[in-house]
């Protein structure tokens, strides 16, 4: 066996050569293509990660490959993963085993609800794929999977960026919100709503209009 000359690296190397962490095919192609958007997507779910700190049951509704859902699961007793892409979720539940606390379903929530209430619901970068003929129906499902005090957090980003999008991103992003309708909707269905901006891997408060995306968190749904 092959000795690192530092004693203290020997075990990732180790651990290195056993199972290599492997990306998921819509990370992969984000290395490969946009390497920098992996910085901002890891910091969406460090926020996440944060604001659901120590909840019991957590729902992503929309994981994709699921590449930072790990962050997630991290702070929380329970994630589980819902995504209504059949090619995924047989890759994460195989690629993703390590992580116990993890599980992973075939749902479209814009037809459907989770099998039983969470204490918090997340869905990022997937309001702007739906059509906004579905949307109510995302969000009402949303508010079916949370118990009634529940928190849920939506990120998408900001109408006004779309001017700086490539054409990939522009083709799948059909439904994108200025603040103002984020805010509007975040207000049709919780008690109370709260928005963030964020550019790059930082999050404030800062002006919306100069916002490239959007965090919106609603606490409290309300009788719909």
């Amino acid at each position: 066996m092959k000795k690192a000359k530092e004693k203290q690296n020997q075990i990732q190397f180790d651990n290195y050569t056993k199972e290599p962490v492997t990306l998921g095919p819509y990370t992969s192609h984000m290395y490969r293509n946009d390497p920098k958007h992996l910085g901002f997507l890891f910091a969406r779910y460090k926020f996440v990660s944060k604001m659901l700190s120590s909840k019991s049951e957590v729902l992503e509704v929309g994981c994709g490959d699921a590449t930072g859902s790990p962050l997630v699961a991290a702070q929380v007793k329970k994630l589980h993963c819902v995504d209504f892409e059949p090619l995924l979720m047989e890759d994460n539940r195989t690629r993703l085993k390590e992580y116990k606390n993890i599980d992973f379903s075939l749902l479209d929530i814009t037809r459907q609800s989770y099998s039983k209430p969470c204490d918090a619901v997340f869905s990022l970068d997937v309001i702007e794929h739906i059509p906004k003929k579905l949307e109510s129906s995302y969000f009402k499902n949303i508010c079916r999977s949370l118990k009634p005090t529940g928190i849920c957090i939506i990120g998408t980003p900001n109408i006004e960026a779309k001017k700086y999008a490539s054409s990939a991103s522009s083709a799948g992003h059909i439904n994108l919100k200025s603040y103002q309708d984020f805010l509007n909707f975040l207000g049709t269905y919780f008690v109370n709503s709260f928005l963030f901006s964020m550019n790059d891997e930082i999050v404030h408060t800062g002006y919306y209009p100069m916002a490239h995306y959007l965090l919106g968190m609603g606490v409290g749904v309300k009788n719909k």
